[in-house]
């Protein structure tokens, strides 16, 4: 099971094909958690620069655990 996700948190969001072409994985960071329920939360996610002009979107929210996913930190 990987470690809960917090804000500050690199991840990556899956746009699904309600986005047309834009359809796939984008890089941001966690901004917000506003818990829905005991087992789920929506993320909001600040997309990066690459991804807020392809979208035109700053912000997201993601509900769905299956559409977010924390990319590691590596080592400089």
């Amino acid at each position: 099971m990987s470690s809960p996700l917090c804000i500050g948190d690199r991840v990556k969001v899956y746009l699904d094909s309600k986005f047309g072409m834009n359809e796939g994985w984008y890089n941001g960071e966690i901004i917000r958690i506003d818990p829905y329920s005991e087992h789920r939360s929506f993320h909001w996610v600040k997309l990066d620069e690459e991804a807020r002009v392809l979208l035109g979107l700053e912000h997201i929210s993601v509900f769905n655990p299956k559409n977010i996913m924390k990319i590691e930190k590596r080592l400089e």
